[in-house]
């Protein structure tokens, strides 16, 4: 909600790198994750009622989240996805 580090990262330098990891795992027994290169664009608001929305679907639906005291407009990272690697059906097979 505040401008912390990675804000000021991302002012410095928009190209990021996202990865997340599943719970399957490949036909060789290997883990299945995703990793995204990106170039990331900040958007300055909206961070509260996007984490009220998330917390809707992540938490339950009578979730308040941030709570009421947090007034800070935050910041929405949005990322334009160059490159999408990993282990799992979206991965290049090349």
């Amino acid at each position: 909600m505040q401008r912390r580090q990675k804000v000021r990262n991302v002012e410095r330098d928009p190209r990021v790198l996202l990865s997340a990891e599943g719970k399957g795992h490949n036909e060789l027994g290997l883990r299945e994750y995703l990793v995204v290169h990106g170039r990331a664009r900040l958007e300055e608001g909206g961070a509260a009622a996007l984490l009220q929305r998330l917390a809707h679907v992540y938490l339950g639906p009578d979730v308040e989240f941030p709570p009421p005291a947090i007034t800070a407009p935050g910041y929405v990272l949005r990322i334009t996805p160059e490159r999408v690697g990993g282990v799992g059906p979206w991965a290049d097979r090349g």
